[in-house]
């Protein structure tokens, strides 16, 4: 399985605070934990060529995690429709954090994916409301998190396939904080936390979460791309209408 991690990597190189919780990036944190036997990891950047999104990197791609905040706008629409496209086939997708204001994430929504939010340091309990789904699996009943940002409903985003996390939050609020998707052929999974200067993606089980998504939203028989006129399988025999 070939998975691409797609991170900004703005605030690494401008604030020390993250530097320092991130230091090889938050793109370098996840592909460092997803890298194994069966799964090839690659990274790829904004401020690379076509961002790192090349037609060629992403005919090779199974899963693209996405990581976005301060530089949505900076994203191109034509490496959006280019990555839109490869969903849609069947490329499976997981929008991580503040990528919920991402370009390709809004498209893929249809609607604005605006929320209320809130940095204060605040304790976050992710409960699981769907025992039984794959991304869950050894998670148990919840996963506590000390500090991380706060979201907030109303989150404006259609109702997910399913519900996987619903977050509580030390100020009174909770969240969505994961949803699966369909569009077209590719699976789609929405993963709330990872607040850059807090060390979530360092949290054992918030890395569990990310690589059973992996391998839940990957393709499962392959990336579809031979749309068009189709031969018929067999001889059509001429027939007289009545």
């Amino acid at each position: 399985m070939r998975v691409l991690v797609w991170n900004e990597f703005r605030h690494e190189k401008t604030k020390p605070e993250v530097a320092k919780v991130y230091p090889d990036g938050i793109h370098g944190a996840i592909a460092g934990f997803l890298q194994s036997e069966q799964v090839e990891v690659m990274t790829a950047t904004l401020d690379e060529e076509e961002h790192g999104l090349t037609e060629e990197v992403l005919e090779r791609t199974d899963v693209l995690l996405w990581w976005g905040h301060v530089a949505h706008d900076e994203v191109q629409d034509e490496i959006i429709a280019r990555v839109h496209k490869r969903v849609l086939e069947g490329m499976g997708l997981i929008v991580l954090h503040s990528g919920h204001f991402s370009k390709i994430f809004k498209r893929l929504m249809g609607t604005t994916c605006d929320l209320k939010w809130r940095v204060a340091d605040e304790r976050e309990r992710l409960w699981v409301v769907d025992p039984s789904h794959p991304i869950v699996d050894g998670i148990g009943e919840y996963i506590e998190l000390e500090k991380e940002e706060m979201y907030g409903e109303h989150f404006d985003i259609p109702a997910p396939d399913q519900l996987i996390f619903v977050s509580w939050f030390e100020g009174g609020e909770i969240f969505r904080s994961g949803c699966t998707y369909q569009r077209g052929k590719g699976r789609i999974f929405y993963f709330r936390p990872g607040h850059e200067t807090y060390p979530t993606y360092h949290n054992p089980k918030i890395q569990r979460v990310i690589k059973n998504a992996v391998d839940w939203v990957k393709p499962e028989f392959g990336i579809a791309t031979n749309y068009g006129k189709a031969e018929p399988l067999e001889s059509i025999s001429s027939k007289e209408l009545k």
